[in-house]
């Protein structure tokens, strides 16, 4: 495979590509959301309650009418004990396996361009064969050093746009983690603006269901694979 950078299209472009594929796979983005949430709250709750997280928050969130340093004290208290630490492990687990499903619209866009039927399989597409662990092991990864860095907020934003491409260039040009990386880091000097605009309208648009209206959230949600598929494929160009 190669990449190249071609000449700069206009932001606008890209973002009319990534609501054209968005719309176009309504259907799959509530699929993706509802399947998501399901799991993601069946497990939250279960050990939440299992381990009684809600009572601890709500004493913990008791001590913040007292002073910030008691809050901080009884967060650290809360974060040591063995149950918020099941707890914590069991939403990174499930978090690390809903990952794929964000590939799976990879897929569908990339079917959508060569104009191929689409189907429900297309969405599990992130979880055939040994993939799959190629693929939680770099979620894995990137959520470890996202955690680290968010911080300081200023670096976890830099982590998240130097591996704003590296899904689809694993999932699309078979690329090593640090090459993708590399790849990543070099088309963001160059783009750097079409990524942080793009990113931004995406981060907005994303959470925009659930503050106008909630269920909503189930449309917008994985909309910001709409606009990372758009930059790729309007960055990078595959040849055999």
């Amino acid at each position: 495979m190669q990449n190249k950078y071609p000449q700069k299209p206009g932001i606008d472009f890209i973002m009319k590509q990534a609501f054209f594929y968005w719309n176009k796979t309504l259907l799959f983005q509530v699929m993706f959301s509802i399947i998501y949430f399901s799991l993601f709250f069946t497990v939250f709750f279960f050990f939440s309650g299992r381990y009684g997280i809600a009572e601890q928050s709500q004493e913990v969130a008791d001590q913040l009418k007292i002073s910030f340093e008691a809050y901080s004290e009884a967060v650290a208290k809360m974060a040591s004990t063995e149950g918020f630490q099941k707890f914590y492990l069991a939403i990174l687990g499930t978090s690390v396996f809903l990952y794929p499903l964000n590939l799976g619209f990879f897929q569908i866009y990339r079917k959508i361009d060569l104009g191929e039927k689409i189907s429900i399989a297309d969405l599990f597409v992130g979880y055939n064969g040994t993939n799959f662990f190629k693929y939680i092991g770099y979620y894995l990864f990137w959520f470890i050093v996202y955690l680290y860095t968010f911080q300081t907020i200023i670096l976890g934003v830099v982590w998240v746009f130097i591996t704003l491409f590296v899904a689809p260039l694993m999932f699309f040009m078979n690329k090593r983690l640090f090459e993708a990386i590399s790849l990543n880091f070099k088309a963001l000097k160059i783009y750097f603006l079409e990524m942080l605009v793009c990113a931004l309208v995406a981060f907005l648009f994303k959470y925009l269901g659930f503050f106008i209206f909630f269920v909503g959230g189930l449309f917008t949600f994985p909309f910001w694979n709409a606009m990372i598929y758009s930059l790729y494929k309007t960055v990078f160009s595959e040849k055999s």
